[in-house]
């Protein structure tokens, strides 16, 4: 090591990244590890569309950042290059109606957007089915985030019509993907029996990594990410107990390496330091939190930012400062509670309230001042 403790500092047109990109949400890893099962039973169901025909139907269900929408990214891609399958992801997390969805597909298999008005489903969805027929291609599609179709009520119309659609328009072949993060959610249970008759899936699990696990899929990110020596074995390793404290989600882990990476520069720093996780972990365990906030409605924002400033207060009470705020009715405050407490993000809980019978308490399942500032 050198005397002098300048040759530890970075210089104004220095980093300790050598590609920054490998932490970004939508990179896909050269390697996949620790889900070799899960990726033979996906190509198992998607070998028929190989060959012209329909695709089985998939659940794959597992906490969050388990792999589920990677495994299905990288396969598509796969598909894409060596095939004539038309496979196109859709985040249910922003189109969560069935029309938003087959928007989606339209986008994709037509290369432009659909009319943003004026446009029945009906033609929409015909306009799709008229092309897949018309070019004697199979279309794969991958529900991520399905849940969030449930909690909209929109699942059993949105599957219904991708499965039915060959008697709609016969020799259309589609199949369907659905990725769940809601382990308290049984999809088939919640489907109607219509639905249920013809989906039939697969179900695939993503269990979550453990440490050693974690410690080997972030340290080749490590590697490709960072310099050389940027990243000691000791830091790593602190990453991934961050890492399993918050359920194992990856998505956790390789946004605290980049935020650490980062706060090491802020230091003029060659190397990331234990002060640099842990500084970086204040902002790293609220990912999940910041991405369900980011794909709220502003409704949906409303309220929560009323029940972080009312914490634990009955439901009936903050009624009425969202009402007074937003003008919505009672209905939809209702289903507005029903999904932020499917999503996480509050707990709704009754409880027995003398002279007044039974009660709803809204909760905050996280920091109210994590919740605002983030709002």
């Amino acid at each position: 090591m050198s005397d002098d403790p300048g040759d530890d500092m970075l210089g104004w047109d220095e980093s300790v990244f050598r590609n920054e990109h490998v932490f970004e949400i939508d990179y896909l890893p050269e390697t996949f590890k620790h889900r070799e099962t899960q990726m033979e039973t996906l190509k198992y169901s998607l070998r028929p569309a190989v060959r012209g025909s329909r695709p089985l139907n998939v659940i794959a269900r597992g906490p969050p950042g388990t792999g589920k929408t990677t495994a299905t990214q990288i396969l598509f891609d796969e598909l894409r290059a060596q095939t004539e399958v038309q496979a196109v992801r859709v985040n249910c997390q922003v189109d969560s109606t069935r029309y938003a969805v087959f928007s989606r597909l339209f986008a994709e298999i037509f290369d432009y957007e659909p009319p943003s008005s004026g446009i029945s489903f009906k033609k929409l969805f015909s306009q799709i089915t008229d092309r897949l027929v018309e070019r004697e291609e199979v279309l794969v599609v991958a529900l991520d985030d399905v849940n969030y179709l449930f909690y909209e009520s929109e699942a059993s119309d949105t599957l219904y019509s991708l499965l039915r659609a060959h008697e709609a328009h016969s020799g259309a072949r589609i199949g369907v993907i659905g990725i769940s993060s809601d382990l308290d959610l049984d999809v088939i249970d919640e489907l109607d029996t219509r639905v249920q008759s013809v989906f039939r899936p697969e179900e695939i699990y993503f269990n979550k990594y453990d440490q050693t696990e974690i410690v080997d899929i972030l340290r080749e990110r490590v590697d490709r990410g960072f310099h050389e020596g940027a990243v000691g074995t000791q830091v790593l390793d602190r990453v991934a107990e961050f890492t399993e404290e918050q359920g194992g989600d990856l998505r956790v882990g390789i946004d605290l390496l980049r935020r650490a990476g980062m706060n090491a520069e802020m230091r003029a720093s060659r190397s990331v330091e234990a002060q640099d996780v842990e500084k970086a972990y204040d902002k790293s365990k609220y990912v999940h939190l910041s991405r369900r906030l980011g794909e709220l409605t502003d409704s949906e924002s409303a309220l929560v930012e009323v029940i972080a400033e009312n914490d634990g207060e009955r439901a009936g009470d903050i009624y009425e400062a969202f009402n007074d705020q937003t003008d919505l009715g009672y209905t939809r405050y209702s289903e507005i509670i029903n999904k932020l407490d499917q999503l996480g993000i509050i707990e709704a809980s009754y409880t027995n309230v003398e002279g007044r019978g039974r009660s709803r308490e809204l909760t905050l399942q996280y920091d109210s001042d994590a919740v605002l500032e983030r709002l």
